[in-house]
């Protein structure tokens, strides 16, 4: 049964204590469920890939295989999601008549078929040319073929995950979240089975495989939350469909802005990667594996339960106080969820890379340094995690220029601290740029967003942060002091070993977390423990 959220996610009127509506905890416990399973199958995925392949030629190539298809997803269409589908296809969904609605969304799958078509066909004829733009000048031989082999499997999950991404924005905008959240974990659900059964016959071609099935499956698990649809692909009269104008307009400054993330911080940084060396590349990946676990847990749950109802209020001509508490309530339930997930994630980088990734070819060099790439990575992921939600704030106001401008003034300062500590950080100079490029984009936003809003409704956000920090910080020191303690204690060699440490020094995290915000007065964590009481009830 799918979870439709009916009533506004969050109102003028939702309690005294200014908590969130139970709809918000809903949805965004959905999502961040969907999330879970999403990323542990990712992780699955991540460990077995380092299991069988290790850090080398087969998962170089992998990598560089996957990067080009996804990367034209977002240019193409990943972004439409989320800044131009949602607030669009919500305000038509408000509508009585939903006439316009299935019209909309016909004439946009149509123009995905049309499009994907001929750009499949492309990648297909031109993958070599592809794959020589994308690789450094450094990347081996060995690596370059692979890769374009495997992109020409990997290139038609392209047309799979346009489709989904048009239908899942639908059923978001229609506020039907249980399809969409679960989709990822299909995905790469499908990417482990097709691997297991395939890769002692076809090497790391079962991988791509798998990423090509996975893709098609996760489309396909859309159709029930959409059966009451009236969906048929048009493919004439596309661009005559005021809608299709609309998210067309919207979309200009995204697609710009994306094209130059795609340059930049990826391109740019995989050509920078590969020339510092073998393994560098897979190294990168195993650690944005991990940091996106609580990404996706927190700030992607919260910013995809609140866009719908913040795309309807932004459109209301009085909906502006109700907007500033929807997003205030976002922004405050995610300091206080992401900061605690980086520092502890950042005290447990190593044993939790260890144990998740040190099998088979996977040594304990490589788990130095990927646990040493993750802490870099997590210095950002605070700031990342709250310019999430303003992003999706500008968008639910169909706003996507401010973004978009902001996005080159944080990828200039990505390029400037990446090539100017190369030299001496090598590609951990990438991790360290990703950060600073997080830090720039959320203060610029935050400011413009402010000033926009004439404030955030009395929101609380400093003493929010401070007190959250706090909390944070002792909760670090007690959590080292467990590791240091059990490692000295315990042989640090096999998986058991491993799993004790990792799992007494998060229990001691969590725990002393937990008393340490009761003791700071920090409110937004008295609303988790009350929601998760009541949803454990019921």
């Amino acid at each position: 049964m799918d979870v439709v959220i009916s009533e506004p996610v969050a109102t003028d009127a939702d309690g005294l204590d200014g908590a969130p509506s139970e709809g918000m905890v809903r949805a965004t416990g959905v999502i961040a469920l969907g999330n879970v399973a999403s990323r542990v199958l990712g992780l699955v995925r991540e460990m077995m890939l380092s299991t069988l392949f290790g850090a080398g030629v087969a998962v170089d190539a992998f990598n560089l295989a996957i990067v080009v298809p996804r990367s034209l997803y977002d240019l193409l269409i990943g972004g439409h999601v989320n800044s131009a589908l949602v607030p669009v296809l919500s305000e038509y969904a408000a509508r009585e008549d939903r006439r316009e609605l299935w019209d909309l969304v016909n004439a946009l799958l149509g123009l995905v078929v049309i499009t994907l078509a001929a750009l499949i066909l492309g990648l297909e004829l031109l993958a070599p040319q592809v794959i020589g733009i994308v690789a450094s000048s450094k990347a081996t031989p060995e690596v370059i073929d692979e890769a374009t082999r495997l992109l020409r499997v990997t290139a038609p999950a392209l047309m799979f995950l346009s489709l989904f991404a048009v239908l899942s924005g639908l059923l978001y905008a229609l506020r039907r979240f249980t399809w969409p959240a679960f989709a990822s974990a299909v995905f790469n659900g499908m990417i482990v089975l097709v691997t297991l059964v395939f890769h002692a016959r076809l090497g790391i071609t079962a991988v791509a495989v798998g990423w090509l099935v996975g893709a098609g499956v996760q489309l396909a698990l859309q159709a029930p939350g959409l059966r009451d649809a009236r969906l048929r692909i048009r493919l004439r009269g596309i661009l005559a469909s005021p809608g299709v104008r609309t998210i067309g307009l919207l979309y200009i400054p995204v697609m710009a802005s994306l094209a130059l993330d795609v340059l930049v911080n990826r391109t740019f940084s995989y050509n920078l990667a590969s020339s510092t060396g073998e393994g560098s590349i897979s190294y990168m990946s195993w650690a944005t594996t991990l940091i996106q676990f609580p990404q996706g847990l927190v700030a992607i749950a919260i910013s995809a339960a609140i866009l719908p109802t913040l795309s309807r209020q932004a459109a209301q001509a009085d909906g502006l106080p109700a907007f500033k508490n929807t997003l205030g309530q976002g922004l405050r339930l995610a300091i206080v969820l992401i900061i605690p997930a980086a520092v502890g994630l950042f005290v447990l980088a190593a044993p939790v890379v260890s144990l998740l990734f040190e099998h088979g070819k996977f040594t304990a060099t490589d788990t130095a340094f990927t646990a040493l790439a993750l802490r870099l990575y997590l210095l950002g992921l605070p700031f990342a995690a709250i310019d999430l939600l303003l992003v999706f704030a500008f968008y639910a106001r169909q706003n996507t220029l401010t973004p978009a401008l902001v996005g080159l003034v944080s990828l200039a300062a990505y390029m400037v601290v990446a090539v100017v500590l190369l030299r001496w950080y090598s590609f951990f100079a990438l991790m360290i740029a990703d950060s600073v490029k997080h830090l720039v984009h959320t203060s610029v936003s935050a400011w413009l967003l402010w000033r926009g809003l004439d404030g955030y409704g009395g929101q609380r956000l400093t003493s929010t942060i401070l007190r959250t920090l706090l909390a944070a910080a002792g909760m670090g020191v007690l959590a080292w002091l467990v590791v240091a303690g059990l490692e000295a204690a315990v042989p640090f060699g096999g998986i058991p070993a491993r799993l004790v440490v990792v799992g007494a020094a998060g229990a001691v995290g969590v725990a002393s977390f937990s008393r340490f915000a009761s003791w700071l007065g920090l409110e937004e964590w008295r609303w988790m423990q009350r929601m998760v009481q009541q949803r454990l009830g019921r």
